[in-house]
């Protein structure tokens, strides 16, 4: 079953400065407040208290085609989180929508369903998406895609990510051969808009995901110029943290009459996550970090600036606890597989600056640690919203030093966190009792190398010296490869067809193979036109004579 969509051109017209919203119970309906004076409607949350919900329906009960419900199922996924329970239906009936809701909530699923509903049973020709998703970060697109891909090939709709960082030809390539649901960072985005490699009149329905973080990163201008080349009747699906600052201002020019849905307000209230501020000694901050880094199971270290990372990740690791830091300054690939071995367990300590703090997702994560603490309360909760994610349990804790207390105690209640305040030192049971620490081995951890494709060995075919090692050129034939003296010097010169020609003896002629004149070369100075011709090192210029 497929879901029938209108564009907004032939849809009845709505009535004017009203809007209808939805809370998360399906069956009432509560009239929104009169829009302002520029006509614009105001962003009002429907919230739903805890414990208030109404049940809530299956899949197959939203009107998702049988095929997804089924794809759906395979992973595990029987019933709809709050958020996706609440937007869906108005998602799939076509009207633009706003959804507010905290990290881990689900919010993925909420834009990704209702987008590969209505692209079902068409495909999309080269170069031309019908389907757009806007992420602020790689981590969060690359995340995006791997959630979506396997429900877009139950529908027979391919899903791919164009981010920064990666090959710019291999995305040309892929959206060559089509693509019907494109997740992008905005500036690799514009960037094939500009060089005409994507082009997004075609895109029918488009969400913005993580919309807030876009608005903090700077990234607003690149979001507008890409919702200005999309179709200025297609849907528009916003998914966020937060609905305020310059996200209304983006409402209010590209999205028609949204109905906002909220299912948690933008503090911290998740029953299963504790929080404890552990306030150290000057001179004591890096051990107490390398002593919680050794303990057992996955734990994130968050830093606040790159330098800080790199710093803290070679401290581990020559403590002996097996650490991986991820930023931003590192390339694509590295940051790739960092969370791949992070996610496998390889790795059990990930230290990151705030790319990490929205949108990872990563299983089995009981400890989140502030290092350094955040700037504001929204990236205290983004940050914390690493562990605790559906359903389960953990711990965050921020490091306070002596100048540090007044400013996180102002953060923490910002952000709606109760936290327990406890003095800490390296061995303390307290310390041990609210992290599980534990005194690190000790033992550098040695770098790896990277595994090779096929796992051929890194130098030669046989473990042997590389190809191009100095004693191994002497005996390689002609076109241009070395001579049997082994020098660059003793190379010839090549003629039209590609021979060369060989410039030893007279410099002034060339070989057999030679393009230009075969005259002497005009004197410059102190040259003659003559060249030892032994090795081409040994020569020694004549004087020039005066007449």
């Amino acid at each position: 079953m497929t879901t029938a969509f209108q564009p907004k051109s032939q849809r009845a017209p709505r009535r004017p400065r009203h809007r209808w919203v939805r809370n998360a119970r399906p069956e009432q309906a509560t009239q929104a407040p009169e829009a302002d004076a520029d006509g614009a409607a105001p962003i009002t949350d429907a919230v739903s208290e805890p414990g208030t919900e109404a049940p809530v329906a299956g899949f197959d009960e939203l009107g998702l085609p049988e095929e997804l419900v089924a794809a759906l199922r395979r992973r595990g996924i029987e019933s709809p989180f709050p958020i996706q329970a609440a937007t869906l239906p108005d998602a799939l009936a076509g009207r633009d929508v706003l959804g507010r809701g905290q990290t881990g909530s689900g919010k993925t699923l909420a834009f990704g369903l209702p987008m590969l509903t209505r692209l079902a049973g068409e495909r999309s020709r080269p170069l031309r998406p019908r389907g757009l998703v806007l992420v602020p970060t790689r981590e969060l697109a690359m995340q995006v895609c791997d959630s979506l891909a396997p429900l877009a090939r139950s529908l027979g709709l391919t899903v791919s990510a164009v981010v920064g960082g990666t090959s710019f030809p291999k995305q040309v390539a892929a959206l060559r051969r089509g693509v019907d649901l494109l997740v992008a960072t905005p500036g690799r985005l514009n960037d094939h808009a500009r060089q005409g490699t994507c082009v997004l009149s075609e895109v029918t329905i488009t969400a913005l995901d993580e919309a807030d973080h876009m608005a903090d990163l700077g990234f607003l201008p690149d979001v507008r110029a890409a919702l200005d080349l999309v179709a200025p009747d297609g849907q528009r699906l916003l998914f966020s943290a937060t609905l305020d600052g310059d996200v209304d201002v983006l409402v209010k020019q590209y999205m028609t009459d949204p109905v906002t849905h909220s299912v948690s307000p933008a503090v911290a209230s998740v029953k299963t996550m504790e929080h404890h501020l552990l306030l150290v000694g000057r001179g004591e901050k890096s051990v107490v970090v390398s002593h919680i880094a050794a303990r057992e199971g996955r734990t994130i270290l968050f830093a606040r600036t790159q330098v800080a990372v790199d710093r803290l990740t070679q401290e581990l690791r020559g403590a002996g606890v097996r650490a991986r830091g991820l930023h931003g300054g590192k390339t694509q690939a590295v940051r790739t597989r960092t969370l791949t071995e992070f996610r496998e367990g390889r790795t059990h300590v990930l230290v990151a600056t705030d790319v990490a703090a929205r949108g990872i997702h990563v299983d089995g994560i009981d400890l989140v640690v502030h290092v350094d603490p955040p700037n504001d309360p929204k990236d205290y909760l983004h940050r914390a919203g690493r562990t605790a994610r559906a359903g389960e349990s953990g711990t965050v804790v921020t490091i306070v030093q002596p100048n540090q207390r007044r400013k996180v105690l102002w953060l923490t209640r910002q952000a709606g966190v109760s936290a327990i305040s406890t003095r800490v030192a390296a061995g303390d049971d307290r310390l041990t009792r609210i992290t599980g620490a534990r005194e690190p081995s000790g033992v550098p951890v040695v770098e790896e190398p990277a595994p090779r494709r096929g796992g051929k060995p890194r130098f030669g075919k046989g473990g042997g010296p590389r190809r191009g090692f100095r004693g191994e050129r002497r005996d390689r034939g002609p076109r241009g490869e070395q001579s049997e003296h082994g020098h660059w010097r003793d190379r010839g010169r090549r003629g039209e067809n590609g021979d060369r020609g060989d410039w030893r003896g007279d410099r002034g002629r060339r070989g057999q193979g030679g393009e230009r004149g075969h005259g002497p070369r005009r004197d410059h100075g102190n040259h003659t036109g003559r060249r030892d011709h032994t090795r081409g090192r040994d020569y020694q210029p004549r004087r020039a004579t005066r007449d």
